[in-house]
């Protein structure tokens, strides 16, 4: 994991498509600024993970069968 030390109004540039700034740190808090190309989805950590979770859940009710047919209709 890479650690860098970014002051407010600072940022971070990921892939030459995202900058990540700090907008402000107070009591604790740092708020963070994307600004990333539309069609990229920009998550909190703990919602990725519910989803995640809740996709896994779900996928354990689908019989594979179905899966394979679907998959075969899909191409």
């Amino acid at each position: 994991m890479l650690i860098l030390t970014r002051k407010v109004g600072e940022g971070v540039v990921l892939n030459e498509t995202i900058t990540v700034r700090v907008i402000d740190i107070s009591k604790g808090l740092v708020k963070l600024g994307f600004d990333a190309p539309k069609e990229m989805m920009i998550l909190r950590e703990e919602l990725a993970q519910a989803i995640k979770e809740t996709n896994i859940e779900a996928s354990k009710s689908v019989r594979p069968d179905v899966l394979l047919d679907l998959s075969k209709k899909l191409k």
